[in-house]
């Protein structure tokens, strides 16, 4: 029986929490005696039902923000430097919110709102409301990314100033990823101190008041705690984490697990006994010191740079043959400032599993191009084996990926995906001539993969540089650390930890990442006692904030006087 948590929470003493409607409405009129309240909107809310209930509220004047946006067309305009005409990237958008907004509507509000507040309340309603006026009283609608991707290819909502909700997710998702969410979390980051409620409505809705908020922030930021992974099945996907994580077998196949992408992972919060949910990165914008670390925010700013994930191909296929681009490439064609640098902790394997890795030793690249070319225009294959490494891989091996390395894993493997964090920048040269899940060709970038492939990781390089790069680096009493990776051309660090006794870990001033790769269950503790002890599972991942300093892990429960390990990832500073 699976043991994998797949909802985690932290539990919050003392929160005020209200659930359903009614209830929400009650506490909003007890605190909405002044008489401007703005609910600041998220895309991916369920626009018109949330909207209708805040209409309820008694009110002289409500104001829809999108009323006071330019037109749709001159939106999709605005934008279109951002979406640009490629079917799967885009351009990092330098767009606020301010810009969605047409001065003269905007003017005209403002004097209507400021005639109706002598006689009741004015509700300002959507994005950018407090660009509107001032309000007395503000409420955050928020809402994960994960869950805005369901939603979207559901076609339940639209994107920001625009009517998109009919057209394929993937253009959905370009426009959020490019444009709506930078737009939108560079507004919320400037609006956490003033938020008086949150407003969850990933389910049945609920809200939390702005104490409850801060002290959950203020809690999660110096315990071991985990954000809640999604599982998706992909063209080549496998059957092993239907068994791990304890997974709907009905589903044909789960490819990927997001145990650790904060940008689009959810946080949940327990209180008085009900879940309250939201994305995990207002904990990164709220708390990105004591989160990452000092010297990496001074790097990375309120990003999270650590991402792990399970690539399951167990009775799958191949992943796509593939390469990330260099960080020059990623800046100037994506508006990037650091690129998906990555590496494969392999946690299963079958006797015949294989990754793919970096060219052969005196291959011709314009042939390789060509072929490539030609498998894509006539519809023949590619010999992949021909040009490509083939390397057999076992339980517990390494293989580091640095930009500009054609890789993919085989069939009948287990990735644990170690990497940066900027997601979707992956150039798909051969997709093995299948189709993807809705039975249409997936994306190839042979154009963009060949301007970025690195010929000098050939066969010589990776056996030296890329393949079980192993040091042992300290041992004690019961336990073994040894460094992993990754490559010095990347800012990931990487260790495992084999031990059968407590191990004491340090944050190094830096975010640590974690995952359970051998043994039933670990505890984690703090040696002061400033943290209650925290239960982990096998392939579970989980993260220690850098202020948590120091921390110890140990076997527990079925795992006492076993082996167990860890992978452990930081950033490099």
């Amino acid at each position: 029986m699976s043991t994998y948590q797949k909802f985690p929470s932290t539990v919050i003493e003392g929160g005020v929490l209200k659930k359903g409607w009614p209830a929400i409405l009650q506490e909003i009129k007890r605190e909405g005696r002044e008489n401007i309240i703005a609910i600041e909107c998220y895309t991916g809310i369920h626009y018109q039902e949330v909207m209708s209930t805040m209409r309820e509220l008694p009110h002289q004047l409500f104001v829809d923000t999108r009323d006071l946006f330019k037109s749709k067309e001159a939106v999709e305009e605005m934008t279109s430097t951002f979406m640009t005409d490629d079917a799967l990237f885009g351009y990092m958008s330098n767009l606020s919110i301010a810009d969605y907004f047409d001065r003269e509507k905007l003017s005209e509000i403002k004097k209507r709102i400021a005639e109706a507040r002598e006689n009741g309340n004015v509700i300002l309603f959507g994005a950018g409301a407090t660009l509107v006026a001032d309000p007395d009283l503000l409420i955050y609608a928020d809402m994960p990314r994960w869950e805005i991707q369901q939603r979207m290819r559901r076609q339940q909502v639209n994107g920001l100033g625009v009517d998109d909700s009919k057209v394929p997710f993937s253009i959905q998702y370009k426009r959020g990823l490019f444009i709506d969410w930078r737009v939108l979390d560079k507004h919320k980051k400037g609006l956490y101190s003033r938020v008086d409620y949150w407003l969850d409505t990933v389910s049945e809705p609920k809200l939390i008041d702005k104490k409850t908020f801060h002290a959950a922030m203020e809690k999660i930021c110096r315990i071991p705690f985990r954000v809640v992974p999604f599982f998706d099945p992909a063209p080549w996907g496998g059957q092993w984490m239907k068994e791990v994580c304890g997974l709907d077998r009905s589903v044909a196949n789960y490819g990927w697990c997001f145990d650790c992408v904060p940008e689009e992972n959810s946080l949940l919060l327990q209180i008085d006994g009900e879940i309250f949910e939201m994305p995990s990165v207002n904990l990164v914008y709220t708390k990105s010191r004591e989160l990452l670390g000092e010297p990496v925010e001074a790097r990375f700013g309120k990003d999270f740079p650590i991402r792990f994930d399970f690539l399951d191909t167990i009775d799958g296929g191949n992943l796509s043959l593939q390469v990330h681009p260099h960080i020059e490439f990623a800046r100037e064609n994506f508006g990037l400032h650091y690129t998906q640098e990555e590496s494969y902790y392999i946690v299963d394997a079958r006797e015949d599993s294989t990754v793919y890795l970096g060219v052969k030793s005196g291959i011709d690249p314009e042939a390789m191009i060509g072929d490539l070319r030609k498998a894509q225009q006539e519809g023949t294959t590619f010999d992949a084996e021909k040009y490509v490494n083939i390397v057999p891989a076992k339980k517990h091996d390494h293989f580091l990926i640095p930009s500009g390395t054609i890789h993919c894993s085989g069939k009948d493997t287990v990735v644990l995906e170690i990497s940066a964090t900027p997601n979707l920048y992956t150039f798909k040269l051969w997709d093995w001539g299948r189709l993807g899940l809705d039975g249409k060709p997936r994306p190839i970038n042979i154009d963009r993969g060949e301007k970025v492939i690195n010929w000098q990781r050939d066969t010589e390089f990776i056996k030296r540089e890329l393949v079980n790069c192993f040091q042992e680096v300290a041992t004690g009493d019961g336990w073994k650390e040894e460094k992993t990776g990754l490559h010095e051309n990347q800012f990931i660090e990487t260790r495992r930890h084999t031990f059968e006794k407590p191990v004491t870990h340090h944050t190094g001033n830096s975010v640590n990442v974690l995952c359970l790769v051998e043994g039933d269950e670990v505890v984690v503790e703090s040696p002061t006692g400033d943290f209650e002890p925290y239960l982990v599972h096998y392939a579970e991942t989980f993260i220690i904030p850098a202020a948590v300093k120091e921390y110890r892990i140990r076997p527990y429960g079925k795992s006492e006087g076993k082996t167990c390990m860890t992978v452990k990832a930081t950033v490099r500073y």
